[in-house]
């Protein structure tokens, strides 16, 4: 088996137009629907929530991809900068608590020292993942964000195109990159407490962008969420 820091040598702006082009996706994908026809009676309706919860949920991956400097590897400054945008077009999510907190759920997986895990049941986890993140600036700033924009965009689109999907975003994340990787019993010599879901690449993406496949990433964590597949695949191979 190769070295798996093999895979991640990249070319140098790779992970830049990966960024943006999420960014621009869901910026543009936004910018439409604000002014969508909003009639509930149109499935159309449900699966733009759909796919703007899944673009959501890219902005946060990007972001969780800059806080292990992989966005831009050679460029510190402008990987931070990627990281801090889409934190905080995220629900105006702090990046620098995110770095924090997301260093120390992979110092001391699965720990009390953990942030992400919690004992209890998914929805006392849930909440626990949530205060563990929210804060009430945050909230300050989406009220304020809010009652700008609704002078401009109808109320309505900004509830189903904007609020909901952030919202259920924060389940996806949680359930997919949490929740089911985490829980549970791990072994003993597994020092990152993770597992990782079945080799399904397409369900991979449209569950949480291959974090499914988290054992591979807490192994190797300077691998870019577009580059666990392989990881998966050649762990794997390597068990066989």
């Amino acid at each position: 088996m190769s070295n798996p820091r093999v895979l991640a040598t990249q070319p140098p702006y790779r992970g830049l137009w990966i960024a943006a082009a999420v960014l621009v996706l869901w910026a543009t994908s936004l910018l439409w629907l604000l002014h969508y026809p909003l009639d509930f009676r149109d499935p159309l309706v449900y699966l733009f929530v759909l796919v703007q919860t899944h673009l959501y949920t890219g902005l946060f991956i990007t972001a969780h991809d800059a806080m292990h400097g992989v966005v831009s590897p050679r460029h510190p400054r402008l990987n931070r900068a990627v990281g801090w945008l889409c934190a905080g077009l995220f629900a105006f999510n702090s990046y620098p608590r995110l770095f924090r907190k997301h260093h120390e759920h992979h110092r001391y997986a699965v720990s009390d020292r953990d942030p992400d895990y919690h004992e209890g049941g998914f929805w006392a986890w849930y909440l626990s993942f949530l205060r563990q993140y929210i804060t009430g600036w945050q909230i300050l700033l989406m009220a304020l964000t809010f009652n700008l924009l609704k002078l401009v965009v109808p109320t309505e689109n900004l509830i189903v195109f904007w609020m909901v999907p952030a919202v259920l975003s924060t389940f996806q994340l949680f359930y997919f990159g949490t929740y089911v990787p985490h829980r549970g019993e791990h072994a003993a010599d597994d020092p990152h407490k993770a597992r990782s879901q079945s080799l399904n690449h397409v369900w991979a993406f449209l569950s949480c962008y291959f974090f499914g496949y988290h054992h591979e990433h807490h192994a190797h964590p300077y691998l870019p969420w577009w580059r666990l597949p392989q990881a998966r695949e050649q762990a794997l191979t390597s068990h066989r």
